[in-house]
């Protein structure tokens, strides 16, 4: 099949996202890249779709990372559904670029099964890895950076290991994911790049089979060669699978191509004035940010998320933190609200003890909602102008209880953790910052305050939500 001579008209990628925070990375990949993009808290209509007439990239964010196969079964074909109908050239179902899922959590091959049988496709290409994030596939098997820079596999990786719903054991794509899926799984190495036509008679040879088709995307070179076959190969497999790094894949591929211009120049947002964040997030990533923030003068408010599940389902600590948090923002002082200071803070000990028989996924949900429903309490009482969510999974409730109905790109920060504008349902705005457990540097919290802005090459953006 020849190149076309120029992309087509109208829009370009839809996603869904299996998390807010990864959701809404694909978004800022996009925005930041040339594309305008926006993201949907719900499928939208077309009243909603004709707010934002020049977007080219369409997300629906979700939580079906932290959800149950019986949700999936239930739940996805119609979100996937109406993600084929947004028309776009290429689907996707973004997922965490650490693979976060297990067979009774987030998983990834059940997803697949979905969205192939909703599409009407044999096969899809399947692709984990983004460089820009320090997540890297090199021969089926994935690599993942940690907070200081040091690579480890993924099993091998400090937070991974210890997830507390997804602890990965297994860095081969395949592997890990052949408990998920009876779906034929293969992984397309990156020495076929090199090859005459670009690795596409080796990936249709592995297509051939159906299922999952794992690219390797180990550097900054593979972007293009792999943006390539999944453009190229959209038509016969219309819904890739994969980490923001699919966004970045086809952004170089396109840019290749001359069919796209230089990204846009890059601003920080500026100061708004005191800032508040909260925290669902036991990573030791966050927990250095935590530290730093106090450092950076904001008000740290612990909230003690076992008295979520106590007889008066945590009324009395969640007055406790609001009245803590709205007293440091009348003295001018931006407020951070935590679970947790790491996964070695007694606090996570009590939570697990309070669990008893009840289910992690559904009490992280709860802790979530009321977080999002603390935050909204002090955005309407304080007047704020700027919030912070950090913890993959905390994000997405929080999200809902802000009142939220659209995302679009405002400032950067780190790759997979911008500043957004918050589009709310009574038609005003709230600038927020959804982060990830793994994401950003120690002084993110303080660079939310500040308005954002680049960062330095070479830190991490999005990996698993450790919350």
């Amino acid at each position: 099949m020849s190149p076309a001579p120029e992309l087509p008209p109208g829009r370009l990628l839809a996603w869904y996202g299996d998390d807010w925070t990864g959701a809404a990375a694909v978004m800022e990949a996009l925005e930041f890249g040339g594309v305008p993009a926006v993201l949907f808290l719900d499928p939208p209509d077309e009243t909603a779709l004709a707010a934002f007439p020049q977007a080219r990239g369409i997300g629906i964010a979700g939580t079906a990372r932290a959800e149950p196969p019986e949700w999936m079964d239930r739940e996805l074909p119609s979100l996937l559904t109406a993600l084929r109908d947004l028309g776009a050239a290429l689907s996707l179902y973004k997922i965490c670029s650490t693979l976060d899922s297990s067979p009774r959590t987030g998983s990834i091959g059940r997803a697949a099964e979905i969205g192939l049988r909703l599409f009407g496709a044999d096969w899809a290409p399947l692709m984990p890895a983004s460089p820009d994030l320090g997540r890297w596939q090199a021969f089926g098997t994935l690599f993942a950076a940690d907070g200081t820079g040091a690579v480890h596999r993924l099993d091998r990786h400090p937070v991974m290991a210890r997830h507390p719903v997804t602890p990965m054991d297994e860095a081969e794509v395949c592997r890990h994911l052949a408990r998920q899926t009876a779906l034929p799984l293969a992984a397309l190495h990156r020495t076929a790049y090199a090859a005459p036509d670009g690795g596409r008679a080796a990936l249709a040879a592995l297509a051939a089979r159906g299922g999952l088709v794992a690219l390797d995307c180990a550097g900054a070179d593979d972007h293009a060669p792999a943006g390539r076959l999944l453009w190229e190969m959209r038509h016969e497999a219309p819904l890739a699978i994969g980490s923001q790094g699919v966004a970045y894949a086809l952004l170089a591929h396109w840019r290749a191509q001359g069919w796209l211009g230089p990204p846009p120049t890059l601003h920080g947002a500026g100061e708004r004035g005191p800032v508040a964040a909260v925290s669902g997030s036991v990573s030791p990533t966050t927990a250095a940010q935590i530290a730093a923030a106090e450092a950076a003068g904001f008000a740290l408010v612990p909230f003690e998320a076992a008295a979520l599940l106590g007889p008066d389902g945590g009324a009395a600590e969640l007055a406790r933190a609001e009245a803590a948090a709205l007293a440091a923002l009348s003295r001018g002082q931006s407020v951070l609200v935590h679970s947790a200071r790491g996964p070695d803070d007694p606090a996570v000990a009590r939570f697990r003890a309070a669990l008893g028989t009840r289910s992690a996924a559904a009490a992280q949900a709860l802790l979530g909602r009321q977080m999002g429903a603390l935050l909204a309490a002090l955005v309407a009482r304080a007047g704020l102008r700027r919030v912070v969510v950090s913890g993959g999974d905390t994000a997405g409730r929080a999200a809902r209880a802000l009142g939220l109905v659209a995302l679009t790109a405002l400032a950067p920060t780190v790759p997979g953790a911008a500043l957004c504008r918050g589009h709310r349902r009574d038609g005003g705005t709230v600038e927020v910052a959804l982060k990830g457990g793994q994401m950003g540097r120690p002084d993110f919290f303080a660079a939310i305050r500040a308005g954002g802005g680049l960062q330095p090459q070479g830190e991490q953006g999005e990996c698993c939500s450790t919350s």
